[in-house]
């Protein structure tokens, strides 16, 4: 359980879902962690949760909102001055909308893409000399599994998740002569508390939701947020080594159906 001993790792969207799962995860394996998210208490709620759980953890939080790009650099400052290091980004954080895309006005598409795509490219920015000064630095871009397999309503969201894939790309070839790997897990329906929380206020019971998922994957069901972080884990550590530029299917078979 140490697969990340000694290294320092940002993720962003760190207050919940997949990554607070990141988050205690990481600590589990030896990394010192700074979570970044726009909610300040479920922040510190999270940091106080894992804390009680691993007494080793070592974590720090920053709050802000990840399109900000000024915010990028502070967070990644701090994320330096609490832990020396960094040498794991994880691009988690993102913004959902549900409008057609024959509906969506200007605003929405922007407020997306400054999250999403933009949001991801400021905190790529803002690493990238850490990550290099590291060595061996990993960036991990979190996108979907529908920015490879189409869906209705949601196509502001598809689309700069299917941008992230076209970045991930890029920035693989960039980096890969300072020795920063570049990669991208695309995540299938995975049972975070925004899905318990909108359920919840939908009236319908958890069992509910669960039924609502067995067409959406092979396996026939929702994943737990653990099992995308362990994916994200690996691609994160020495032992993926030799893999850059490489998007993960994490979705239970879905982009084959």
């Amino acid at each position: 359980m140490a697969r990340l001993q000694g290294k320092s790792a940002l993720v962003t969207g760190g207050a919940a879902g997949i990554g607070a799962a990141l988050a205690r995860l990481f600590c589990a394996e030896g990394a010192a962690v700074t979570l970044v998210d726009r909610d300040v208490d479920a922040l510190r709620q999270t940091c106080k949760a894992i804390a009680a759980e691993l007494p080793q953890a070592r974590l720090a939080h920053f709050a802000a909102d990840v399109s900000d790009a000024a915010q990028a650099d502070n967070a990644v400052a701090a994320a330096l001055s609490a832990h020396g290091r960094l040498d794991v980004l994880i691009n988690n954080a993102a913004m959902r909308n549900n409008a057609a895309v024959a509906d969506a006005t200007p605003a929405e598409w922007q407020a997306v893409v400054a999250v999403n795509l933009m949001g991801t490219a400021h905190y790529c920015r803002a690493a990238l000399p850490a990550l290099r000064a590291s060595g061996r630095g990993s960036i991990v871009n979190v996108s979907s599994c529908y920015a490879v397999t189409g869906r209705k309503g949601m196509g502001l969201y598809d689309a700069t998740k299917a941008g992230m894939l076209a970045l991930t790309r890029t920035l693989a070839h960039e980096e890969a002569a300072h020795g920063v790997r570049v990669n991208a897990v695309c995540p299938g329906s995975t049972l975070t508390d925004f899905h318990l929380n909108k359920a919840k206020a939908a009236g319908k019971a958890v069992e509910q939701l669960r039924d609502e998922r067995q067409t959406t994957s092979l396996l026939g069901r929702w994943a737990d947020p653990q099992e995308i972080a362990w994916p994200i884990l690996w691609l994160a550590s020495d032992e993926a080594s030799f893999i850059t530029g490489t998007t993960l299917m994490v979705d239970g078979g879905l982009h084959t159906m």
